[in-house]
């Protein structure tokens, strides 16, 4: 049973959601400010993280911030009744993994659930998969199981989307992938014009791994393309 901790202001939508994702066999925990949520956090194993941007006190972005500061990797679907793209391309630049703007379709809500369930179980079985669970070229080592990253022997912090896009390259190295495809398996959906998500991501990524940003050694720009891992290292 998946456990689901929702973040949320309105009881009315709490309830909501209470029901659709009992219908999914998943276990709730309901809290009702940033505060309150991130303390259940402290005390409960979540699978997911249901949390709306406004929020009384602390805020949801600040939420987010706070969980991926503490190097929580938990999945976290942003619900807000704002629309501009500023706060979507922000909530996902901060770790969020999905983003839903009120009022949504249950439908849609299930959908994008499940996308983030079935992604993780992906990555899990991804990971059982690679045999020893590392990936080691060059100076760059990568342990799938504990989600840490190395260069040189000296520990790389990675956000929750920088390490799946590294484990996705690396773990296919010579393929190229374009960005379309990369928002899509990475993020889960694919929403034209977003691009610059990940674009952003991969110079991050490149910044904390590459030994030289101008001639990348791990992550090759294809050109008319978009990006691979290098297998000729």
């Amino acid at each position: 049973m998946q456990k689901v901790l929702v973040i949320e202001d309105d009881p009315e939508i709490v309830e909501l959601l209470e029901i659709h994702l009992k219908d999914l066999s998943c276990e709730l925990i309901k809290t009702y400010s940033g505060e309150e949520g991130l303390k259940a956090l402290k005390n409960h194993a979540a699978d997911l993280v249901i949390l709306d941007v406004m929020l009384p006190g602390i805020d949801g972005m600040e939420v987010c911030r706070r969980i991926r500061s503490e190097q929580n990797k938990v999945p976290v679907l942003m619900l807000t009744a704002k629309s501009e793209e500023i706060d979507k391309v922000l909530g996902l630049e901060i770790g969020a993994d999905d983003y839903l703007t009120k009022p949504f379709s249950i439908r849609e809500f299930i959908a994008r659930v499940k996308a983030i369930f079935r992604r993780t179980q992906m990555m899990n079985e991804s990971q059982s998969a690679n045999g020893s669970n590392i990936i080691e070229t060059g100076e760059l080592k990568i342990d799938i199981e504990m989600r840490k990253v190395s260069v040189n022997g000296n520990k790389v912090e990675l956000s929750p989307k920088e390490f799946e896009l590294l484990i996705l390259l690396a773990s296919n190295p010579g393929k190229s992938y374009n960005r379309s495809r990369l928002l899509n398996l990475v993020w889960g959906y694919d929403f034209e014009g977003y691009e610059h998500t990940v674009n952003s991501h991969i110079n991050r990524l490149r910044a904390k791994i590459e030994p030289d940003m101008a001639n990348p050694t791990y992550i090759i720009t294809t050109w008319g393309v978009g990006y691979k891992f290098n297998e000729e290292i």
